[in-house]
Order: C-alpha cells, then sequence, then structure tokens
C-alpha cells in the first residue's frame, strides 16, 4: 500500500479514536485505544518501535522509541499537550531520519478537532 492511503487510513481511525474519547487524556490512553482502532481495522503497525543509534561503530541500544509504525512505512509520534512545538516536530523528523522511514504523522489530541492538531512530515519535505 502506498503511504498516502496508508495515511488516509491511519488519520480516519485517529479521528474515530479522538471521537470516542475527546480530548485531555494522557498519551498513553491514546496510543492504545489508536492501537485498538488499527486492529479492528485491520492496519498493520508496531508499537513502542526500538530505535538505536549507531555511534562511532558502536550501536546505542534503546536510544529511541517510535510510538507506531504503520506498515515500515509511516513512523506516528502521538502527543497531548496544549500547543506542538518545534521539539516534538524534530522528535518526528529525528524519528525519520534516523530509521530512514518516509513520511510521519505527529497528532496532537488535545485540540478540539483532531484535523487541527496533525501534522504531516515527508522526509526531506514540509508539507
Amino acid at each position: 500500500m502506498d503511504a498516502n492511503r496508508i495515511t488516509q487510513r491511519v488519520i480516519g481511525a485517529a479521528i474515530e479514536v479522538h471521537r470516542v474519547l475527546g480530548p485531555g487524556l494522557l498519551e498513553e490512553a491514546y496510543q492504545k485505544a489508536l492501537e485498538r482502532e488499527f486492529q479492528l481495522q485491520r492496519i498493520p503497525f508496531e508499537s513502542q518501535k526500538q530505535l538505536a543509534i549507531t555511534y562511532k561503530g558502536v550501536t546505542l541500544p534503546q536510544s529511541y522509541r517510535i510510538d507506531l509504525l504503520v506498515e515500515n512505512l509511516l513512523v506516528i509520534e502521538i502527543k497531548s499537550v496544549e500547543t506542538l512545538l518545534p521539539v516534538h516536530e524534530a522528535q518526528l523528523l529525528t524519528y525519520l531520519k534516523l530509521g530512514r522511514y518516509p513520511v510521519g504523522l505527529l497528532m496532537n489530541f488535545n485540540v478540539p478537532v483532531l484535523t487541527k492538531g496533525i501534522k504531516r512530515r515527508v522526509l526531506g519535505l514540509k508539507t
């Protein structure tokens, strides 16, 4: 499946989670609910995917954890904050670069309308 189609499905699943739960919960609650929605919609994913860093020939294990990785293609970073900050976007871009993943979604569930809390990033592009 292509990245655009996967992204559409994931955003649809996230909107359903937000519709049911609303804003104001902890990030972990949204992640677990999104995992359940992915299962229901048969969207393949990995949760808390470890992303190691190699430094001067030595692998530093468990350096980072990606919230959700869909079809080994789409990185999802879940937030529940008042405002997304540049550091949140930098975190997503770091995951894309280190894992060589092409596309990522930064999702802030602490908003009245979820589509206003989603940022999509393509490695090397701002979209």
